[in-house]
């Protein structure tokens, strides 16, 4: 059922308009009895949950001096601003720019396919953005249905190539379906996991304050570059060598400092990206005393600090087991939660320390010394392996430990797009 909403006081003047729309399909939830792992001490409670996905829309448009807010029976929240400029609207290059500042794509595990996935071939403002954790075929009818620009896909609907788009197969008709109706489909996926304050950051928050480090560090996505190490004669011949090296390919990128020894020659140490790597190497090798004492390191590239997978928080004040379940419980908004009591643990065990991984999370805190692991899934074995260590295990099944971050970043989006924009009135949404 739709709350009442209240009229809204004042006169609005040309007002700016963001409509955010949450659609929720029918919860089916079965609750299990407990079953037991081998140690007679370890309990692990199963539930499932299969939720439908909410997806959230950012329309921008312009209204009158109109002044009621409007609940529809698909459940939209219509949210009115008090300025008085319009909101501009973005093309897609735009857009792409904003999403790509609140999470860098760079960011994305290797394996994975992130960025811009459909690109509508005739250009055109964006002016409605749909977010949804799982591009279905509900939700591209609903893309459409509201004439959608964009689908914000937080897992990406294409990941392995097509060789031909076919009706057959459900993924292939949502490409098409996205190329016919002009719809772009964007997605971030590991890229949200990974940024500071991302999805990551998000679950772990539930637990409350702590010290929060990140389990498998984001370096610096810069060219890589190589430390060439040498030693020369004399000045006569590393100005030889230094100016055969400048002829080079990518010689710009050279970064080069001189030591010199007590005996006259001298030691030098040249930076290059590895575009210029095996060109000046073979000059190196042509020189016989150079190519006696060539050595090659691979730089390093700087840590992005707060950036990565994982994240394991220290806990300012340690909770029971117990605790830390109804933490979870009210901070994905879920009625249950499978939990699997680590070797002598008990539902009174304190929890101290925390490793959390959204998604399927077992090979980035697999190993992590922690009281407690919460993911989205974890195997069979994953689980039996972390109990035997002494590990509490909680899963929430996969999209319902990502799920709640699309709020988050429909808030950060919405401000970034529309800079103007002032929560007002609005009308709120209950079951």
């Amino acid at each position: 059922m739709l709350a009442r909403c209240g009229q809204l006081s004042g006169k609005l003047l040309r007002l700016s308009r963001i409509n955010f729309s949450i659609s929720k399909t029918r919860t089916f939830i079965s609750s299990l009895s407990s079953c037991h792992f081998s140690s007679p001490r370890s309990v692990f409670t199963s539930f499932f949950a299969y939720s439908a996905l909410p997806r959230f829309s950012l329309h921008h448009s312009h209204l009158s001096a109109s002044c009621y807010p409007a609940l529809s029976s698909d459940r939209t929240i219509r949210f009115l601003s008090a300025s008085t400029r319009p909101a501009e609207h973005m093309d897609l290059k735009g857009v792409l720019e904003v999403l790509e500042q609140l999470a860098p794509l760079s960011l994305a595990e290797s394996w994975d396919n992130v960025g811009l996935l459909v690109e509508p071939s005739r250009p055109r403002p964006i002016k409605t953005i749909l977010l949804t954790n799982d591009l279905t075929a509900a939700v591209m009818d609903e893309a459409v249905g509201m004439k959608c620009d964009l689908i914000v896909s937080y897992h990406p609907p294409l990941f392995r190539p097509f060789k031909r788009l076919l009706q057959k197969d459900w993924k292939q008709r949502l490409a098409v379906r996205a190329i016919e109706n002009g719809i772009g489909i964007f997605s971030p996926h590991t890229s949200w996991d990974s940024v500071e304050g991302g999805v990551n950051d998000w679950l772990v928050g539930g637990m409350g304050r702590g010290k929060v480090s990140v389990l498998s560090q984001a370096v610096s996505s810069g060219a890589q570059k190589h430390r060439i190490e040498f030693s020369c004669m004399d000045d006569g011949e590393v100005n030889s060598l230094l100016e055969q090296l400048r002829h080079t390919e990518g010689s710009e990128t050279f970064q080069c400092t001189r030591i010199k020894s007590e005996s006259g020659g001298q030691q030098v140490n040249l930076t290059c990206r590895s575009s210029a790597l095996t060109g000046a190497v073979q000059i190196l090798l042509s020189h016989p005393h150079t190519s006696k004492s060539l050595n090659i390191t691979q730089v390093q590239q700087p840590p992005l600090l707060g950036c990565g997978q994982g994240r394991l928080s220290v806990l300012e004040e340690p909770v029971s087991v117990s605790t830390a379940v109804q933490k979870m419980k009210t901070h994905l908004g879920l009625p249950h939660l499978r939990l699997a009591l680590g070797d002598q643990q008990t539902l009174d065990s304190m929890v101290k320390t925390v490793a959390v991984c959204a998604g399927s999370g077992a090979s980035v805190i697999q190993g992590v010394t922690a009281d407690l692991y919460i993911t989205g899934e974890m195997s069979h074995h994953e689980v039996l392996d972390a109990v035997s260590k002494g590990t509490s295990v909680i899963l929430s099944e996969h999209s319902n430990s990502e799920r709640g971050f699309l709020g988050v970043f429909r808030e950060r989006l919405s401000a970034r797009l529309d800079h103007t924009f002032v929560q007002g009135n609005f009308c709120s949404v209950c079951e």
